[in-house]
This record gives C-alpha cells, sequence and structure tokens, in this order.
C-alpha cells in the first residue's frame, strides 16, 4: 500500500510540474505579446521557467530567441559595392573624388549572447534532435551572423541533408515529409543566392547539386545550378543548359521558362549588335 501512494504521488508531483511549465509558457508568451520577444520581464520568465523545467524544449526555445534579438543592435556602414546582401543601400554620396560611397543598415551582434543563444538552440537539439524547427532556428542565427561568409550555417545545412538519409524528421511535432524538407533548403538556397558574395554564390552551387543528385525530378535545384551558371558566371550557353533540364522534367516550369526567354533575348540582342558593327 505505501508503495501505491509512493507511485502516486510521484505522478502527481509530474502533473503539478507540467501544469507550472504551461503557466509559464502562458506567462511568457503573453509577455512577448505586450513588450516584444527581448522586452521588459520576459528574462525574468524564463529564468523562473528553466529553474522549473531545465530540460522544456519550449523553454529553451524562448532563451534562444531572447538571447539572439538581444545580441542584435542596428547600424549604417560604408561600402564600395552597390548591393549589401542583396540589399541597396539606404543612401548614396559622393566622396572627394566624386565616387560613389554607399551606405547600407547593417545588424551588430554582441557575440556572448549570440554564445548563449546557441547554447540554448543546440541543448533543444540535443533532447529532440529530429525537431526540424530547432535545427531551422539554429541555421537561420548562424546565416544572420555570419553575413557574407556563411561557413558554419552551411555545415549544418549539409549535415541536414546527411541525417536525411537516416532521419525522420518532425516539424512543431507533426511528421516532415521529403517535400518539406526539400522546401526548407530550397529556401536556403535562395538566402544563399541573395547574399550574392563569392562564397554564398559557391555554397549556393554546392547545395543544389547535392540536392539534385538526391532528388533528381525536383527542378527547384536544377533551375538554381542554371542560376548559378547565369548570374554568378555569366554563363548563358552553360546556364541554359539546366533550364532545358528542368524544361524536360516539367515542360511548364515557370523558372526555367523564364530564364530561357531572358537568355534567348540577350542571345537575339548580341547577334543584332554584331549585325550592326
Amino acid at each position: 500500500m505505501k508503495r501505491i501512494l509512493i507511485l502516486i504521488s510521484l505522478i502527481t508531483l509530474g502533473l503539478c510540474a507540467q501544469a507550472q511549465t504551461k503557466d509559464h509558457k502562458a506567462d511568457y508568451e503573453r509577455q512577448v505579446r505586450m513588450m516584444g520577444i527581448a522586452g521588459l520581464g520576459v528574462d525574468s520568465i524564463i529564468n523562473r521557467w528553466a529553474e522549473e523545467a531545465p530540460e522544456d524544449t519550449d523553454m529553451l526555445t524562448a532563451r534562444f530567441n531572447y538571447d539572439f534579438v538581444k545580441s542584435q543592435s542596428n547600424n549604417v556602414i560604408q561600402k564600395n559595392q552597390k548591393k549589401y546582401l542583396g540589399k541597396a543601400p539606404i543612401m548614396t554620396l559622393k566622396d572627394s573624388l566624386n565616387n560613389d560611397v554607399f551606405y547600407f543598415e547593417d545588424i551588430q551582434f554582441n557575440d556572448e549572447l549570440v554564445g548563449s543563444a546557441l547554447k540554448a538552440i543546440d541543448k533543444a537539439i540535443s533532447i529532440n534532435p529530429s525537431e526540424l524547427r530547432h535545427r531551422i532556428s539554429k541555421i537561420s542565427a548562424l546565416m544572420m551572423y555570419e553575413k557574407e561568409s556563411p561557413d558554419l550555417a552551411v555545415a549544418q545545412i549539409n549535415e541536414l541533408i546527411d541525417l536525411n538519409k537516416t532521419t525522420e524528421w518532425t516539424f512543431d511535432g507533426e511528421k516532415a515529409d521529403s517535400e518539406l524538407f526539400c522546401q526548407m533548403v530550397g529556401e536556403y538556397c535562395v538566402s544563399l543566392f541573395q547574399i550574392a558574395s563569392p562564397a554564398s554564390y559557391e555554397y549556393f552551387l554546392n547545395l543544389s547539386e547535392k540536392m539534385s543528385k538526391l532528388f533528381p525530378k525536383n527542378t527547384v535545384f536544377i533551375n538554381n545550378i542554371g542560376s548559378y551558371w547565369q548570374v554568378a558566371k555569366k554563363d548563358n550557353k552553360k546556364a541554359a543548359k539546366f533550364y532545358k533540364k528542368a524544361l524536360k522534367i516539367n515542360p511548364e516550369d515557370y523558372a526555367a521558362s523564364k530564364n530561357m526567354k531572358i537568355i534567348e533575348a540577350s542571345n537575339a540582342a548580341s547577334r543584332s549588335k554584331k549585325g550592326r558593327s
């Protein structure tokens, strides 16, 4: 009889802990709605939540979000290029030699807070390694933090692709299929393309080639390879080869069709120019 009472008391304690965790989560969500992710009072709620439930992945996600947002500060930087991280300048001025000088909005990071944020999301990943939401949070943060050379972010994406062979992923607790996985990697490829740095272009190509081998009927990654040759390398002939490959798989593929028209128009303009000279 005594043993049964002990078991009942343990179960009751477990239920109380779950209720307290739910209360902390509700308090957190309410405070975030009122004050923002890194607003006044949010840190205190997360700290209390962590004391009650240090292994709660919702708490760890909240800690990650708070620290990563808190780590950021807006700044204006000067560049000698017309685009930075895929964005146009907020202002253009002339220097003493009448050359254009471009000014861009930029985010500066507090390294200590970024480290704390990554530690929290790494713990969430270790507790639930098949949940894509945690991994997406980490990769997105790294991509923002690393800017024009997203080496660590891409290493994480490559790890995801390698794990995909043996892992049954979930997204917010629901089973994630291959279509969602391809969409996720495809969106990261878009981000790398938009950064438009030499390093990001090469990563864009490498990831697209890797995914194309794994999912040969997915025209998104075939088109990506074409875009690399068309935009990064200015090689329309090689780009057209991949767009034609995509159109062979799907004759109605919008991206391949549109880009082929751009290439054809460019080729026609070049022939016309040669004819006039």
